[in-house]
């Protein structure tokens, strides 16, 4: 995001909070925590920012928004994010669930189990199908969604995770039917009135080729999806998209900024997993590549009600995101190995994720470290030049999947 920001002529000076090795080189890192607000006001006070986007859900749910809004020194400066109220469509699944339901949104069926209902969700499981879903309510990192096969297992497994499996984010546990089909992620921008849909994006989330093994944050991702033609992108406008924005409106909700929605296509008709309440990574690495237009315009067009003035451009070629991972990432990995080979990259961009400056040194500084994300005329020459530059990257047991599009 803060590349594409970069790319406009009315902005003036970045700063990107709390940044890495690669924001350095776009903009002014300013070491403050996503969530420690009075630091942020502060860097918007001393450094006259006119607008703030939030790139994570954790501040938006404990109401970054609402403190903008409610603070006389900040309240002339231009945000782009739900207030927390919004932000309960990602931070609840129960929340989303109900909205869903409450604006016939179409989704998988559902049912919200505390301690206190206990019972009401052991015999709802045995309603069910398997493979059964549970899902704790809160945010738990992208790791709260468990899909069992065995009825006695998804039994146990949902006691555990009222028990704080997952800490807090687990003391209610959504149970969904299981729907079967390929996914796909399409975001919008609004304002809460109008809304721009950017390019849609498939991403693949398991560790392991051919989807296998545990779930990551997202091990790469690919913009357009082919099974994503107008008939299926129609047909998620006037479901999906349309609903939900005038759907918050009825409800009173104010919103404004991105909305993910994660979709399923089963037999050809969309169906929505969830909502995010931002940008989805990686797929963010695939779809920015894609936007043509000002960037800048959409932002500002959200955060001060004038989007249905604005155009987006959409770059007609592919664009294909390639992860670089730590060795053991999702599970233990290790920190602080030296990346080599970045100045060899032609023909792609390298975004750093979880990158530091060590001593002059670009080191690995997270589980996901480097996306490397390519055009191309069509998804096998993007992938393509994502994996050749891919191999010219090195560090300590780095591991990227090799399979991205085998399913498109």
């Amino acid at each position: 995001m803060a590349w594409k920001i970069k790319q406009s002529p009315k902005v003036n000076q970045l700063f990107i909070a709390p940044g890495n090795a690669g924001t350095s080189l776009l903009g002014t890192n300013i070491p403050v925590a996503v969530s420690d607000f009075e630091g942020l006001k502060k860097a918007v006070i001393s450094n006259d920012i006119d607008l703030i986007l939030v790139g994570p859900e954790v501040p938006l749910c404990e109401g970054l928004h609402d403190y903008f809004s409610a603070d006389k020194q900040l309240k002339d400066t231009l945000f782009v994010g739900p207030y927390q109220l919004g932000a309960q469509l990602e931070g609840s699944k129960d929340f989303a669930k109900e909205f869903m339901m409450r604006h016939q949104i179409p989704t998988a069926k559902y049912l919200s189990v505390t301690s206190g209902n206990l019972y009401e969700g052991l015999a709802f499981l045995k309603t069910m199908n398997s493979p059964y879903v549970l899902k704790a309510d809160g945010l738990a990192a992208g790791k709260g969604v468990l899909i069992i096969n065995d009825l006695l297992e998804a039994e146990n497994s949902l006691k555990e995770m009222l028990d704080g499996q997952f800490g807090a984010a687990s003391a209610k546990v959504v149970i969904e039917e299981f729907l079967s089909g390929i996914e796909c992620s399409v975001f919008a921008i609004t304002d809460g009135k109008d809304y721009r849909i950017l390019p849609v994006a498939k991403d693949y989330k398991r560790i392991g080729e051919g989807d296998t093994g545990l779930n990551t944050g997202g091990m790469g991702a690919i913009s357009p999806v082919p099974f994503a033609n107008e008939l299926f992108m129609k047909k998620v406008e006037d479901r999906i998209i349309r609903p939900t924005v005038e759907g918050l409106q009825k409800d009173q909700i104010p919103y404004n900024g991105f909305i993910f929605f994660g979709l399923i296509s089963c037999a050809d008709e969309p169906m929505v997993i969830e909502y995010n309440v931002r940008m989805g990574d990686p797929e963010t690495e695939a779809v920015m590549l894609r936007i043509q237009s000002d960037f800048v315009d959409l932002l500002i067009g959200a955060a001060d009600g004038t989007l249905g003035k604005t155009i987006i451009e959409i770059d007609e070629r592919t664009a294909a995101a390639v992860m670089l991972v730590a060795g053991g990432y999702p599970g233990t990995y290790e920190k602080g190995k030296v990346i080599t080979g970045l100045n060899k990259i032609e023909d792609s961009l390298v975004f750093q994720a979880g990158t530091k400056l060590v001593d002059g040194n670009v080191c690995s500084d997270g589980g996901r470290v480097l996306a490397v994300s390519s055009y191309g005329k069509n998804m096998n020459e993007a992938l393509s030049r994502s994996y050749k530059n891919a191999e010219l990257i090195h560090f300590e047991d780095l591991y990227y999947r090799k399979d991205l599009g085998f399913d498109l």
